[in-house]
């Protein structure tokens, strides 16, 4: 499914909800208002802790569903979505890079990579390494994934969620344990790649944002 757009009408998690009435996110541009993300474009949503970043997330991936409102795929609910349309979503049109990044430590980092290339079959081995390479992490390639820092296993995870095809991809503060060069490293393989399949980047920052290279569209949370 080639999505063109994530439409959102009056979402607002049920946690936010007492006696009918909001009770965070007062000023926000996606709560409870009407927001349409376009592919091909880019997204920042600014966020402070607990206003519901991780929550938005894991509602447009279906991991969750403790909303109120509507959330769309072009003009289908996704609350009309079965099992097989959201396994068959994931695998090739939305891509994902949790905050949590759930790596398996026993794994090397390779094989935490290639666990899910071999259900996309989108690269080949040579070209994750050249990944690997790109964001400096090659001489950690055969390291078991326990032993490595957050930051070396978020870019694991970054090369992770690239392996597939994807009309949007969405990031949860996927730099929060970066330096400004491997930000920018991350950075500009996320849009090259988007850039590629003119999809969608919609990331999340609590202060330490993706540091793209491309006019991306500022959102408060």
């Amino acid at each position: 499914m080639n999505i063109k757009s994530i439409s959102l009408e009056n979402v607002l998690p049920k946690v936010f909800l007492e006696d009918g009435e909001r009770t965070s996110g007062t000023t926000s541009d996606i709560w409870n208002t009407s927001m349409r993300f376009e592919a091909g474009k880019c997204y920042c949503i600014n966020a402070a802790s607990g206003t519901g970043k991780t929550s938005l997330c894991s509602f447009i991936m279906g991991v969750r569903t403790d909303y109120t409102g509507r959330i769309s795929f072009d003009t289908t609910d996704i609350a009309t979505l079965g099992i097989n349309d959201w396994c068959e979503l994931r695998r090739t049109s939305l891509a994902y890079l949790p905050q949590e990044l759930d790596i398996f430590d026993e794994l090397t980092a390779l094989d935490n990579v290639l666990l899910k290339n071999r259900l996309t079959d989108f690269h080949t081995e040579g070209e994750i390494r050249s990944m690997f390479e790109a964001l400096e992490i090659d001489n950690r390639i055969s390291r078991p994934a326990g032993k490595l820092s957050v930051g070396q296993k978020q870019r694991v995870a970054l090369i992770r969620a690239l392996c597939q095809p994807f009309s949007f991809i969405l990031l949860d503060e996927p730099v929060s344990h970066l330096d400004a060069r491997n930000n920018e490293l991350c950075a500009n393989m996320v849009t090259d790649a988007a850039a590629a399949q003119q999809a969608g980047v919609i990331f999340t920052s609590v202060g330490n944002p993706l540091t793209v290279n491309v006019p991306f569209i500022s959102l408060a949370l």
